[in-house]
């Protein structure tokens, strides 16, 4: 049996098979194609941009456990190794095999990629697709298009047409859009889109130096409403980091009820908003899901790092969010195992939370297998026109 298989509760047969029915992951990064030494593994199951304290380890995290507990029989191991023989195992394997392993185990039938932190040490989506036996899309990450963009710019007038055509570019072979301005600036950002003048004014002081990163809000508005114009266009949902992040991240500032003004902006035009992660802001999005037609949500990493503690958030999530708003995504970046566990806690979670509303006869067997085939997979194939 597959750790993905073991479920942590009794369900009805087709309950069980819509839970363990291969997964759309939305939203995912490239892992890494070399071997790690043990410092560099641990901090790819960590948000923190440090090594754990002296005397202490990244594996005495709940992920940390969940790695030695469901990935380690994927790699051939008994469950609760010590992380020394897990990463042991893992070097005598090598870095492909432990990665198409890994990846086949999470049961993924497609993985849409964000592309932005993309280097030469991580898979691209065609790899991720290859190891992983799925297919594979790519996500654009749109503050990546503007630091290209303004590297090739030689005037305010030229960035804001080069910007427009770059993500026209990017559009035709992509299925959506992405955005981290909860990192370059916060959510709390003016919903307006801004005047040509004025967006012509600051690319003129952003190109007097173009190597800093985006951080000038009135220049992340404008990137916003160029990539709604061309979502529109194109049918392309737009992806929203929020909630939990590294420390690069003013949490406070991650909240998606903050976004409400843009979101509200954006409903007549009709392009789809997805609130990624979440995470400790879960019911404010599931709020924003339930009130606006065109918002979705996720919970995305927040699964892996929460690991056995994962169904209270999915059942949180339930409380309030329409079941054909909701997305899975692993959010996997680096290690292959954040891509196994995100599914397993996926299914686990969502299982339990069934089993609740099953217990109390809240729901009939073939509604909660719909409400799994859709949050799994259906959901995103119509949202992304997979």
């Amino acid at each position: 049996m597959r750790p993905q298989d073991a479920l942590p509760v009794e369900l009805p047969d087709v309950v069980r098979e819509a839970l363990l029915a291969p997964l759309v992951d939305h939203h995912c990064h490239g892992v890494r194609r070399d071997d790690l030494t043990r410092a560099r593994f641990e901090m790819m199951i960590t948000e923190a941009g440090t090594p754990a304290p002296p005397g202490t380890t990244h594996f005495d995290t709940p992920v940390g456990a969940a790695v030695r507990r469901w990935c380690a029989p994927v790699l051939d191991l008994d469950p609760h190794v010590p992380p020394a023989v897990y990463l042991a195992r893992r070097a005598d394997l090598g870095a492909a095999e432990v990665n198409r392993r890994l990846l086949r185990a999470a049961g993924i039938v497609a993985f849409l990629v964000d592309t932005g932190p993309n280097g030469p040490e991580l898979l691209s989506a065609a790899e991720m697709g290859r190891l992983g036996g799925a297919a594979a899309d790519e996500i654009i990450r749109i503050e990546q298009v503007e630091q290209d963009v303004v590297q090739a710019a030689t005037s305010g007038v030229s960035y804001i047409s080069l910007l427009d055509e770059c993500l026209a570019a990017k559009a035709a072979r992509a299925v959506g859009f992405k955005s981290i301005i909860a990192y370059r600036h916060g959510l709390d950002f003016d919903p307006a889109r801004p005047s040509r003048g004025s967006v012509i004014a600051a690319a003129n002081r952003r190109l007097a130096d173009p190597g800093e990163r985006l951080t000038d809000p009135l220049l992340l508005r404008h990137m916003l409403w160029a990539a709604v114009d061309v979502a529109r266009e194109r049918g392309l949902p737009l992806q929203f980091h929020t909630g939990y992040g590294d420390p690069d991240l003013d949490l406070h500032r991650a909240d998606p009820a903050l976004m409400t003004g843009f979101i509200r902006a954006l409903q007549p035009i009709g392009v789809p908003v997805i609130l990624l992660h979440c995470y400790p802001f879960h019911r404010q999005a599931a709020y924003l899901a339930n009130v606006f037609p065109h918002v979705y949500v996720d919970v995305g990493l927040v699964l892996t790092y929460t690991a056995a503690g994962s169904a209270a958030v999915m059942g949180e999530l339930l409380e309030l969010v329409p079941f054909h708003k909701q997305l899975f995504s692993s959010d996997c970046y680096g290690v292959a195992e954040t891509c196994h566990l995100g599914a397993l806690y996926y299914r686990r979670g969502l299982a339990r939370a069934l089993a609740v509303r099953l217990a109390a006869d809240e729901w009939s067997a073939s509604d909660a297998a719909r409400v799994a085939h859709m949050i799994g997979s259906g959901n995103a194939r119509r949202v992304y026109r997979l």
